[in-house]
Order: structure tokens, then sequence, then C-alpha cells
């Protein structure tokens, strides 16, 4: 099943768009699509292309500079978000206090977003971006279903689970997906596609709560002193045993290594892995 070229030039197109209006406006909708369509192609050329170009090379690097700072400004939205629907009644003062919390730090992180988006490099960017999309080559020869299914073969995950293996799997899932997409609009891709975005949605539901406990835990300390980091806890654990649950269904589905007894949470949710 070769791969759809016009959905690979799709995510330059749409990423070239994004990248001119994000050093304008740092709204969360507008981080949210720029970082899913810079990791788009940055899948494309790291994970397709047999041999990138120095200018691959270049345009990859400044690519994952800007989407990891647009991911702390992401991750701080959605955060906040989680944070807004929590139903907390006894634990309101520090439902608040972290809210002032968080809506502090993500201004601050807006400012070196926009400041690393001077004119500039957002020019160098877009120069390198449409000569990688003039030179793109895909070898024809490639299977895009295949490819993602072997993505997540390569997260080694020999022995009980963990958080940073149930981290790992998030980041490859997402590489899987992206990939499983440029199949086009088929049978076999959709029933992929929509695999990978449930084992995506599980896990990276756990990683935002276990990012907001992290939060919390800096700000109030342990679960004896503050009601509210009680809660969270709870809520992450429980998000934990979903996320693994959704994990060994998908890899079951794609016949992958099965997914063995997980393992407690760390006593520390901030020594979890936040690389986005």
């Amino acid at each position: 099943m070769p791969f759809d070229q016009k959905l690979s030039r799709r995510s330059f197109d749409k990423l070239k768009r994004h990248l001119s209006k994000l050093p304008e406006s740092s709204a969360p909708e507008s981080v949210h699509r720029f970082r899913t369509y810079s990791r788009r192609v940055e899948v494309l050329l790291g994970e397709l292309v047999p041999d990138p170009s120095r200018n691959e090379k270049k345009l990859l690097k400044l690519l994952a500079g800007f989407r990891k700072k647009a991911g702390k400004v992401r991750d701080l939205d959605v955060q906040i978000e989680l944070l807004r629907n929590l139903k907390s009644p006894q634990a309101a003062g520090y439902k608040a206090q972290l809210q002032r919390a968080l809506s502090d730090e993500r201004a601050t992180r807006e400012k070196k977003l926009q400041k690393a988006f001077d004119k500039k490099t957002v020019e160098e960017v877009g120069r390198r971006l449409r000569r990688a999309e003039r030179e793109l080559e895909i070898p024809e020869k490639l299977e895009p279903i295949a490819i993602a299914s072997g993505l997540l073969n390569q997260v080694h995950s020999d022995g009980p689970m963990t958080e940073e293996i149930l981290h790992q799997y998030r980041i490859a899932g997402k590489r899987a997906r992206y990939v499983a997409e440029l199949a086009g609009n088929t049978p076999e891709a959709q029933a992929l596609v929509a695999q990978l975005k449930s084992m995506q949605d599980g896990i990276g539901d756990w990683h935002d709560w276990l990012q907001l406990t992290a939060h919390a835990e800096k700000l109030f300390g342990s679960v004896q002193d503050s009601s509210l980091v009680a809660q969270l806890r709870n809520v992450t654990r429980a998000k934990y045993r979903e996320a693994v649950r959704v994990l060994g269904t998908t890899k079951a589905a794609l016949g992958a290594k099965p997914v063995t007894t997980e393992r407690k949470l760390s006593g520390r949710a901030a020594r979890a892995s936040t690389a986005a």
C-alpha cells in the first residue's frame, strides 16, 4: 500500500501556514496546530526519508526546538483546562492557587516562545521548509502500514510496565499514527489509525494528569499537605491503569508483544518524563 503523496504535501502546507501565524498569536489552538503539523513533517523527514540532506537535518533540528517550546505552552493549556473542569469543592483554595500558578507559568512560556520566533528565524524555517518540500523523495517501495506497526515494536518493554515505558509508547504511538495516515483513506489504514488514536488518547490523558499532579506537588507538597494533591494522585492512578489497559488492547490488536503486569506509580509524579 503506497504512500498518499498528496497527504504528505498537505503537512508541509499546513505547517507553513501555522508557522506564519504563531509569531502573532500564541492562542491555545494556534500553538496546538503548529505543534501537530511540526511533528508530522518531522516524522516524514525523520522516519521516511532514507538519507536526509543537510537542509533536512537542519530543518529537523529547528523544528524540534520550536516544537518543544510550543509543547511547554500547550501542556499548560491542557492542564489549565483539566483543572478548570475538576470538581473539588473541598480544595477550592488550593485549586485557585494552582490555577494562578499555571496561568503565570503559561504567560512566561508564551513570552519565551514568541521570542524564539523572531523574524529572521521564521524566515529561515520557511525557506528550509519550501526547499525540503521540493526535494522530498519517499521511496515508492515503503509501506506506511508496515512501518507504523513496526514503530511500536521499537519500544523496549520487557518486564513490568513503568511510567517511563508508557511514556515511550505515547511518543511512538504519535509517530506511528502520523505514518499510518499517509496510507490514505483505505479500510486497513483507517482501522490502524483508529487503534493508534485510541492508544494515544488514553496514554496522553494519563500524561496530562501526571503533569498537573506534578505541578500541584511542587506547589503544595505531599498528599498529607494538600487535599487537592491527594485528589489529583487518585485521578492519575486511575488514568494510569486505563492507559495500560488501552495499550494492552492496542498491542493485542496489532500482534505486538503483550503488556506485562503494571507497576505502581512512583512516589513523586514530578519524576516522570515530560518530553513532548
